[in-house]
């Protein structure tokens, strides 16, 4: 199994989220963060924003199923621009469900 975390702009949620559906990953925790890139955050100005409003997506996949995983996050994030975000790809050795203590696939989570 694959640990996904895509750091992605907040107006390109939606659009992530169902490029992931379209592929049949519905399984995805996100929550607001914030950061900055090598762009150091943004000048207006005189004022320096130095960090910025992103998504973090998680989603554990099958190890056959990350590669879609990926070309759906980057299909639903990327609008070319400095800013579109990052892809972090980990190996999980296992997982439980809470509910029953036994040890789950990602299979199970996605349904």
């Amino acid at each position: 199994m694959k640990l996904i975390r895509a750091i992605i702009r907040p107006d390109r949620e939606e659009a992530t989220l169902s490029a992931l559906e379209e592929v049949g990953l519905y399984a995805v925790t996100k929550f607001g963060v914030s950061g900055r890139g090598r762009q150091r955050g943004i000048q207006v100005g005189e004022v320096t924003i130095d960090t910025l409003a992103k998504v973090m997506l998680l989603l554990v996949v099958e190890e056959e199923e990350y590669q879609k995983a990926i070309s759906a996050i980057e299909t639903g994030a990327m609008t070319g621009r400095p800013g579109d975000g990052r892809i972090f790809v980990q190996n999980v050795s296992e997982a439980y469900t809470i509910r029953t203590g036994m040890e789950a696939g990602a299979v199970e989570w996605a349904g």
